[in-house]
């Protein structure tokens, strides 16, 4: 069995292979090929502590996986840890033997940042060029990395409670090279960067909404992957009304995504407001966007199809590569 580290999967993905396989995954799952139960949600100790047991099989491309996570937003401030925590198994589909294990967490992070390159490859303007970025934590890079590899982006602005952090984030965007530009700065306002921006990306654990709804500009593309509870918003309900909705799986939104269900609550949306998954869209089944006005919004849980395409991809090249640990059980 191989076993890949953060930095030996760094080595083995770039964000666009990883865009590709996390389109296909989408174009499988939205086509009802793959195999994915809801993930069950364990809660722990804390209140908002989860663990998150994740398993798919793509039958197309003979991937078989299981992903396992622990959510402790606590982590980083008490314990100096990742607030994600998680390892991804690979197995041969045609025999069941296990293939690869992996770190988790950068590779969540990959396929979160690739699911959101694929949506705005998709659905933004093809113009679009001024990104605003809310939240500084794990997500943030991977997310500004696939922005910018689906678009050309010549500005990123950063939206985050502690400043200190947004600093650290442009610095490192900032040396970071190719597609990213070194044009990033920190915001002063949400409003300042909605001003400019033609894609917003929404990465945080806020539990209400980032920005007022009159903010947004005609045309914008959201992509929200933050909130991941029922009960958690980033995007204003009035911003859900107005935008094109395409999620990543219907179910799996209806059941997780307060974005929606909140929204659908108050009253300003149904279920019928979600006019696709966004494998219907890699399929060219339904278009992105309908104009140049409309706002659209991509609105992600995350789905284990995307883990696990990910991971048969990083073990695919990491044995063309000669990276990993071989080991026999």
């Amino acid at each position: 069995m191989l076993i890949l580290t953060r930095d030996e999967l760094r080595q083995a993905v770039p964000m666009e292979a990883a865009m590709e396989a996390v389109a296909a995954a989408f174009a499988q799952l939205s086509s009802g090929r793959a195999t994915v139960p809801l993930r069950p949600h364990i809660p722990l100790s804390a209140a908002d502590d989860l663990c998150l047991v994740m398993p798919a099989y793509l039958p197309e491309t003979g991937a078989l996986g299981v992903k396992v996570l622990t959510l402790v937003p606590s982590n980083p401030t008490q314990h100096g840890l990742p607030a994600i925590q998680a390892l991804v198994l690979l197995f041969d589909a045609a025999t069941g033997e296990p293939l690869a294990l992996m770190d988790g967490a950068y590779l969540t992070a990959l396929r979160t940042g690739a699911a959101s390159g694929v949506a705005t490859h998709l659905m933004a303007r093809a113009d679009a060029h001024v990104l605003a970025l809310f939240g500084a934590g794990a997500q943030a890079l991977a997310q500004t990395w696939a922005v910018c590899a689906a678009r050309r982006i010549t500005r990123v602005w950063i939206v985050n409670r502690t400043s200190a952090h947004a600093e650290q984030l442009a610095q490192e965007l900032r040396t970071f090279g190719t597609p990213i530009p070194v044009d990033v700065r920190v915001a002063p306002t949400a409003r300042a960067a909605l001003a400019e921006a033609d894609i917003v990306c929404c990465a945080t654990g806020s539990p209400v909404p980032l920005f007022a709804d009159a903010d947004v500009r005609p045309g914008t593309h959201i992509n929200g992957i933050g909130a991941h509870l029922p009960t958690r918003r980033e995007v204003p309900g009035e911003t859900v009304a107005r935008a094109r909705v395409i999620v990543d799986q219907r179910q799996a939104a209806w059941a997780e995504a307060g974005d929606l269900v909140l929204a659908r609550a108050d009253g300003l949306i149904d279920e019928g407001h979600v006019v696709a998954e966004l494998g219907e869209i890699a399929l060219d089944r339904i278009p992105g966007r309908r104009d140049e006005t409309q706002v659209t919004f991509f609105k992600s849980v995350g789905n284990a199809a995307q883990d696990i395409a990910v991971a048969q991809l990083a073990s695919t090249r990491a044995r063309e590569l000669g990276l990993g640990t071989h080991i026999a059980l």
